[in-house]
């Protein structure tokens, strides 16, 4: 099987998932992030009545049109405590921000536009405008209005008019349940003294924070050792769990040792891609099991997280009927680049600004994907096409940003 290109790769992928329409009820302290699975419609007005914008006195305009004109107060009005009377000729009443406004008052004058007199009485000492500083009823918006559609992605300003429209909890569609296997007889968990063939697994921790980042709940099946059985017994725990997407971590090539492939084929997986032309990354494995997608990720750790960046990140958020994050950018490069072979590389760099305010684009001088040390202080990958020629330094060039929050 010959290398696929690795856009050819994602498009495949994405185009073997749709959203995940099923949906669950919850409350508004849990929903940041989710994506409403119904149009949200108000439950009430708001303002449910006028409402004065600022402190000052209601008055009625035709009483204070110009400055100068005397007028008594009849008493207040504050938020939580309306005034019940009517507001008549020649009167005012004291009103604060949020108060709903007296019946026959049309307009509010500010506190610091009116002189106090003897008598609870007031002078005018400014122009007043018909309708001033009142907020009227359904300002905001009406009851029945659809404020919130399906489909959008609940944030702190969402969640706050959510909250205004009466809705304690929200129906929001299922988060993708991303199942994690890592494979391997070498490997031992954190915290553990590894034997003198063992290393410590540390993949799972970065594909998980990728996985939960991305829209994702997380279903961690543990270290499996390199054997038929044990792999196809965690992947029945998967598909007891009805997780979306099953991805594995190493064991996905075709050596001796690399099991997972055949052990997932034998349990009844579709494959339908393992080998993309990219530099960290080559032995990534694509399928389904039933509605289950299957992901096999590289074990070296640095080509685990690139593949999962490229592949998991935006095969989740399809899932989670999310947008994709937005990853590319431009930087110009602090090195000459050699003429590229047939595989893309996503080299390891990181990030100055140049004097035009641009990116400056420093690659590390080692690029070994086992070396997470490097990974963990990149701010970028520079990304080198399949065959591209040499890349003088100074030439603008593609890079993806492992820190989104760089590009504003």
């Amino acid at each position: 099987m010959s290398l696929l290109p690795v856009a050819e790769a994602q498009a495949r992928l994405l185009d073997s998932a749709a959203p995940i329409h099923r949906f669950e009820s919850v409350s508004l302290d849990m929903a940041e992030g989710r994506v409403l699975a119904r149009d949200l419609t108000a439950r009430l007005t708001q303002p449910p009545f006028d409402a004065s914008a600022m402190d000052g006195y209601a008055l009625r305009f035709e009483d204070a049109a110009t400055p100068g004109s005397e007028l008594q107060v009849i008493g207040a009005s504050a938020a939580g405590h309306a005034f019940e009377g009517t507001v008549g000729k020649g009167e005012t009443v004291r009103i604060f921000t949020g108060a709903p406004v007296p019946a026959g008052a049309d307009s509010v004058l500010l506190q610091e536009d009116a002189g106090r007199l003897e008598g609870d009485r007031i002078r005018t000492t400014y122009p007043l405008r018909k309708g001033q500083h009142i907020r009227p009823s359904g300002q905001d918006f009406l009851e029945d209005e659809t404020v919130l559609p399906a489909g959008t992605v609940m944030d702190f300003s969402r969640l706050t008019v959510a909250a205004a429209m009466n809705h304690p909890a929200l129906d929001v569609y299922r988060r993708p349940l991303v199942a994690i296997l890592a494979t391997g007889d070498e490997l031992v968990a954190p915290g553990t003294e590894p034997g003198p063939s063992q290393i410590i697994a540390s993949n799972t921790f970065g594909i998980a924070a990728l996985a939960r980042s991305a829209g994702a709940h997380v279903l961690d099946l543990g270290i499996v050792a390199d054997d038929s059985d044990a792999i196809t017994a965690a992947i029945g725990r998967a598909q007891v769990a009805k997780a979306d997407v099953i991805v594995t971590l190493g064991g996905a090539s075709v050596g001796d040792h690399d099991l997972v492939q055949a052990t997932m084929v034998a349990a009844g997986m579709q494959l339908d891609f393992w080998r993309i032309a990219m530099r960290p990354g080559k032995p990534l494995m694509v399928g389904s099991l039933g509605d289950t997608h299957v992901l096999g990720l590289p074990g070296n750790p640095v080509s685990s997280l690139v593949c999962g960046l490229l592949f998991l990140e935006p095969l989740i958020r399809k899932l989670a009927s999310l947008p994709p994050i937005k990853r590319e950018g431009v930087a110009r490069t602090a090195v000459t680049f050699a003429a590229n072979d047939q595989r893309q590389d996503y080299v390891r760099a990181t990030l100055t600004r140049a004097d035009d305010d641009g990116w400056l684009a420093e690659p590390f001088s080692k690029q070994d994907s086992s070396m997470m040390k490097v990974f963990s202080r990149a701010d970028c990958l520079v990304v080198r096409p399949p065959h591209a020629p040499e890349l003088e330094a100074g030439s603008p060039t593609q890079v993806i940003f492992l820190r989104p929050d760089l590009l504003g």
